[in-house]
């Protein structure tokens, strides 16, 4: 598999989208392509719940502080990054323009990906063993609640980027458009042919 940038700036790709959607499988896939390293949003909720209660004040300002610093740490050393997040339209742009500010002090740019989803599916999707088991959300009726309680689907309006309706495009295709799109690999950006209506914000 190629892994070759077509140039030298460094990236963070920033997945978000409510739960569900597919960010993890996606960014999986997208490893798996430019050979980027993966920071996935629930490792630092649970490195930090370890610890503190969910929710608290200091549970929110210990995960910011945690999720900045291997931002800081990683665009310091030139290390090429996958985020996934869960965006909450209510209070979370301070931290994505701390995040842009954390990379571009290094030089480096934020590709921002939104993945979106029919209801419908997002409703069946997020029913899966393994979403239980790693204590994500898993119910239709918690799943509708946060949606509309916190805004979930929401995106980010202040920054443009790339945005791919995972309805129907599997993991593998998704992260090849975003690898195109963000020229990731062997140069090239995507044809229109192969991104999806109003894929781009």
């Amino acid at each position: 598999m190629i892994r070759v940038l077509s140039d030298t700036q460094l990236k963070l790709v920033f997945i978000y989208g409510p739960p569900a959607v597919g960010k993890l499988t996606v960014a999986t896939e997208l490893v798996k392509l430019t050979g980027f390293k993966l920071f996935d949003n629930h490792v630092s909720i649970d490195f930090v719940k370890s610890v503190f209660e969910f929710g608290t004040r200091r549970y929110w300002k210990l995960i910011e502080k945690y999720r900045l610093s291997m931002f800081n740490e990683a665009a310091k050393h030139g290390i090429n990054t996958i985020f996934t997040f869960v965006y909450d339209k209510a209070s979370d742009d301070p931290f994505v323009k701390k995040t842009i500010q954390t990379i571009s002090r290094e030089g480096g740019s934020v590709c921002f990906v939104r993945l979106f989803c029919d209801e419908e599916e997002l409703a069946r999707r997020v029913k899966g063993k393994g979403r239980r088991e790693a204590g994500k959300v898993s119910t239709k009726r918690l799943l509708v609640s946060v949606l509309k309680r916190h805004g979930l689907g929401s995106e980010i309006l202040f920054q443009t980027g790339l945005r791919i309706d995972t309805t129907r495009i599997p993991p593998k295709k998704s992260a090849m458009m975003i690898a195109r799109h963000y020229k990731l690999l062997n140069g090239t950006r995507a044809a229109p042919a192969d991104i999806v209506p109003g894929s781009f914000s």
